[in-house]
């Protein structure tokens, strides 16, 4: 009998695609000045576009999910990034600051699904027991958005124009839409998918966040996300005043920003199917001190030292945050990762609006020490929660006789 392999082709697909949507919602915190400018509002506005964003795929999440449960899953997938390609589009053509976020909440319709049914799919393409190992290949493409994507957005923004910058978004999503076509098996609904109608569909979904184990990965997502975003929105302004850096140095603090993340990825995402608890509770340390020392004004280098050991630190937590959704609900992994999703897009959004009242209230300052205090937080209920909510990998028998029940 052939051992199972890993598609890493149809992986690589996903993660290029993960690669574009994360770096379009993220890219107004590199090119807040220049989206302010062009079209004459301000940067705390433009820190709004993260938060009407996250809100738009926070409650459509679950329910589009739903509805889409009973098509093929590589279709779906393929369908969101299309989605994507358009609504990027019309962002880069857009006259006016109320166009830009209506075509931004276009793409945050179609975002939810594509990461709710992301997860699952991921798993679908490794052998068993590996879902983990998958998932942070992917998340390669999330890293790789952070390392290249946000900084050489902003440079280009700041070379050709916003409007460009956006355009690129446009054209590398619709190379994943055919990539996506050429390499994604055909992957049909589970029989079990198929036999509920999406009313009982989005009942579970919504049923599920009772599951305790699924409540506190949620809880322990939300209020960590929420920390990061309140500050990551403003790193613009906030490392100008720290520092002062722009232009050019901003870009290359964002690349240094991503390219150690990526490599805490690597090193860390590797080891996701074991001890995945100790690993979360050590990130949220590192990203407690890291973000918490850039409150006061300390010059160049210890601003730049402190926002490199904040990005290694928070963008390999989604690998394993991810990875907890599937295990901890594995007979309704397309429900668990849609709440997940739920809950890193309010995370999002809320993070973004505090900062922005923060901002606009003069309190820039304050947003590093809010990123702290709820990492501290989010490591003390990853303590208490333990192997509940970060439990290791299933054994390859747990996970036959899994799919065996899902397929009845």
């Amino acid at each position: 009998m052939t051992k199972p392999t890993m598609n890493r082709p149809a992986l690589a697909a996903i993660g290029a695609s993960a690669f574009f949507y994360v770096t379009a919602e993220t890219l107004p915190v590199g090119l807040l000045p220049q989206i302010a400018d062009g079209l004459s509002v301000s940067e705390a506005d433009v820190g709004l576009l993260l938060t009407s964003y996250a809100l738009v795929a926070a409650v459509s999440t679950i329910p589009l999910t739903a509805l889409t449960m009973r098509m093929p899953r590589h279709t779906v997938i393929a369908i969101t990034v299309a989605i994507f390609v358009v609504s990027q589009a019309a962002a880069a053509v857009a006259p006016t600051f109320l166009v830009l976020t209506l075509s931004r909440l276009i793409c945050a319709l179609a975002h939810g699904v594509f990461w709710s049914v992301n997860g699952p799919v991921v798993a679908r393409l490794a052998p068993p027991g590996q879902a983990g190992r998958a998932t942070a290949l992917v998340f390669v493409g999330n890293s790789l958005a952070i390392v290249l994507g946000v900084p050489l957005g902003t440079a280009l923004g700041q070379w050709l124009g916003w409007r460009v910058a956006i355009g690129a978004m446009a054209v590398g999503g619709a190379v994943c839409v055919l990539l996506l076509t050429r390499v994604l098996p055909r992957l049909q609904p589970l029989p079990h998918d198929l036999n509920v109608r999406p009313g009982a569909q989005l009942r579970a979904a919504v049923a599920i966040v009772r599951d305790r184990q699924v409540a506190m990965l949620c809880l322990i997502t939300a209020v960590v996300v929420v920390g990061q975003f309140a500050a990551y929105t403003y790193i613009a302004p906030l490392v100008r005043r720290d520092a002062g850096l722009e232009g050019v140095a901003l870009s290359a603090l964002l690349l240094g920003y991503g390219a150690v993340g990526l490599i805490a990825n690597f090193l860390l995402g590797r080891h996701s199917d074991r001890r995945p608890g100790q690993i979360v509770a050590g990130l949220l340390i590192v990203l407690a001190v890291s973000a918490g020392a850039l409150a006061p004004v300390l010059g160049v280098v210890p601003t730049v030292l402190a926002a490199l050991l904040w990005g290694g630190a928070f963008t390999t937590l989604p690998v394993f945050l991810a990875s907890a959704a599937l295990r901890v609900a594995p007979r309704s992994r397309d429900a668990a990762s849609a709440v997940y999703v739920v809950a890193f897009q309010i995370g999002i959004g809320a993070g973004a609006f505090l900062g922005e009242r923060l901002v606009r209230a003069g309190h820039l300052g304050v947003l590093p020490l809010l990123t702290a205090g709820l990492a501290v937080v989010a490591m003390l209920l990853v303590v208490t929660a333990g192997r509940r909510v970060f439990p290791a990998r299933l054994s390859e028998e747990d996970h036959h006789r899994i799919e065996a029940q899902l397929a009845a």
